[in-house]
Formats: structure tokens, C-alpha cells, sequence
């Protein structure tokens, strides 16, 4: 006997504005649930700690969720200066207290160490992986392991304010980037040390900052919706986004009608303006349906790396 699919068939990207305390897997579950959809995956785990943008990926769209985790991402951080902890941030153990005295000369110079490209040693308090475990669980147990320098690239860093001990700051940064990390290597060039008390993430990619709606809101749309006695789809899906904006940055190549048989059954087909080594974003028709992403094979044509299923009830439409 097949086995029943859970929930509905429903495609497409909602912007999650996580609130703090809560792990970005339970947000994902409720989030889930809430849609009612049989398939979600979010794109890159926020900290419990952590607010603000997460991209949560709902049916197919979940097949292209791994670009929204290689994307840039914007945070505003909060550092607590004088004081630095186990982890990095306010989640730790204190383990150092410095007096706060440098100067507004030292703060600039240090953070335009930061910016561009540089190469960071990841926390262990990361969920990076060691022989198959994040290196967090190693770190609450006291193991330290050696990790290999990444390179990053902070493409803004901006200074926004410090009031007292509390120094804000907007950083735009791509993939793998760690906040806590620069935040306690400021810290040390400060001579006083510092950890992260607040955490947002304002950007991924260039979803805007707007479109972002909490589990509250999400929750108080569904008890209306109850409460009116209508669906709780029909308020909440207009809250997706199409889930080819996870690879807007594609450029996009157009098929004819008649191409997409062959495309759909996974074969390669003749397409003008190829590049070898380019990702392209494949749409069809006079409608541009978007229908997945491709490249050039040794062959020069078209050849499908990722394609959405299209349901009957799509198909007809």
C-alpha cells in the first residue's frame, strides 16, 4: 500500500521574522503545520539567540533552499563590551572582565580589519561538523577541536552606535560568516572584550526586510480566519513568495512550449546563449513558468540539474 502524504501540496517561499528562544527547527515544524504543507525545509539555522529573517521553503520550492543558504546575509548585532564569555555571546558563561577604555581612532581601525576578504576560524560553538557531530555538542562538553580557517567576506560593516558599553553595528556578510565570532575578535583588537546581546537578521539575499511576518502574526491570521469561518489557506498562502526567487540571481534562459516534454522527462535540449559553467534558471513559454534551474552539458545543449514536479491539477491549469 503507497504510504499517504501529510498535507497539502503547496509551493512557495514565506519570509519567517524568527523570535528570539526559539530554534530555527521549531519554527520550521510550526510554520509547517500552520500551512498545512507536506514538505518545508528552512535555508541556514538563526541561533536561539538570534531574530529576524529566516526563509522557510515549502513543497518544491524546498529543492531550492540550498542557494538561499549560499546567499549574502545582513545582520544588526548588539555587543556588550568588557565582558567576554565561553561562547560568544550572552547564551555563556562570563569568562573575562576588562574595562572599557579605548578609542573612537581604535574602533574604526579595528573594524575596517574586518571588511573584505579575510579568513575566520568558525566558534565551536557552531553547528560545523566534526566526524559527524556539530561542534557545539563538543564544546559543552569541554572538547576542543581544531578547526581549519574559512575565508569570509564582509562586504559592509557599519558603525551605528555606541551607547555606554553597547556597540551596534550593521554587517553584510555572505555565507558562513559567524557575527560572534568577529564580535569577540573585535573584542580582543578593543582590549576589552565583547559578546553578542542581540542578534538580526535583516537580509538573505534580496528578499525585502517587509515581506517578513512572526508566528504570531501567522497564528492571530489563522484564529480570524477561523473566527470568519474561511480557510486559513486563502489568508495565508498570498503570504508566499514564487519559489524562483530562491534563484533570482540565475539568469534566466526561455523554452518553447514544445521543449518541455523532453526537458521535463529529464533530457537535454537545444537552447540558445549558453555558458559553459552558468547556472541558468529555465522557464517556459510566453508565461515564463518557471519550472527549474539547468546548465550546459559537453554537448552544448541544455541539461536539467533540478526540476519541479508539475501536478496535474497544474498542468491543466
Amino acid at each position: 500500500m503507497a504510504r499517504r502524504s501529510r498535507g497539502r501540496f503547496i509551493d512557495g517561499i514565506v519570509l519567517l521574522d524568527k523570535d528570539t528562544g526559539m530554534s530555527s527547527n521549531f519554527a520550521l515544524q510550526r510554520v509547517k503545520r500552520l500551512f498545512n504543507a507536506n514538505k518545508a525545509g528552512h535555508t541556514g539555522a538563526l541561533d536561539p539567540l538570534a531574530t529576524g529573517m529566516l526563509p522557510i521553503c515549502l513543497g518544491e520550492a524546498t529543492k531550492f533552499s540550498q542557494h538561499l543558504l549560499d546567499a549574502d546575509k545582513r545582520y544588526t548585532v548588539i555587543a556588550k563590551l568588557g565582558e567576554r564569555t565561553d561562547t560568544s555571546d550572552s547564551d555563556g558563561e562570563v569568562v573575562q572582565t576588562r574595562p572599557v577604555n579605548f578609542t573612537q581612532e581604535l574602533l574604526m581601525e579595528s573594524l575596517e580589519h574586518f571588511r573584505g576578504e579575510t579568513m575566520q576560524v568558525p566558534s565551536m560553538y557552531s553547528a560545523l561538523k566534526h566526524e559527524g557531530q556539530p561542534l557545539y555538542k563538543y564544546a559543552r562538553e569541554g572538547i576542543e577541536v581544531p578547526r581549519k580557517a574559512r575565508p569570509i567576506n564582509v562586504f559592509e560593516l557599519n558603525f551605528i552606535s555606541l551607547e555606554g558599553d553597547e556597540l551596534t553595528l550593521d554587517i553584510h556578510c555572505s555565507k558562513g560568516t559567524y557575527i560572534r565570532t568577529i564580535t569577540d575578535d573585535l573584542g580582543e583588537m578593543l582590549g576589552c572584550g565583547a559578546h553578542v546581546i542581540m542578534l538580526r537578521r535583516t537580509q538573505v539575499a534580496g528578499y525585502p526586510y517587509e515581506r517578513m511576518v512572526s508566528l504570531e502574526q501567522l497564528n492571530e491570521m489563522v484564529s480570524q480566519a477561523e473566527a470568519d469561518e474561511v480557510e486559513a489557506k486563502s489568508v495565508l498562502d498570498p503570504l508566499l513568495l514564487p519559489m524562483d526567487t530562491a534563484v533570482s540571481k540565475f539568469r534566466e534562459i526561455n523554452l518553447a512550449e514544445s521543449q518541455a516534454p523532453y526537458l521535463m522527462n529529464g533530457n537535454p535540449v537545444h537552447a540558445s546563449g549558453l555558458v559553459a559553467d552558468e547556472i541558468v534558471r529555465i522557464t517556459i513559454g510566453d508565461e515564463h513558468k518557471f519550472v527549474g534551474i539547468g546548465a550546459m552539458n559537453d554537448d552544448g545543449m541544455l541539461a536539467p540539474k533540478r526540476l519541479i514536479v508539475i501536478r496535474e491539477d497544474e498542468a491543466k491549469a
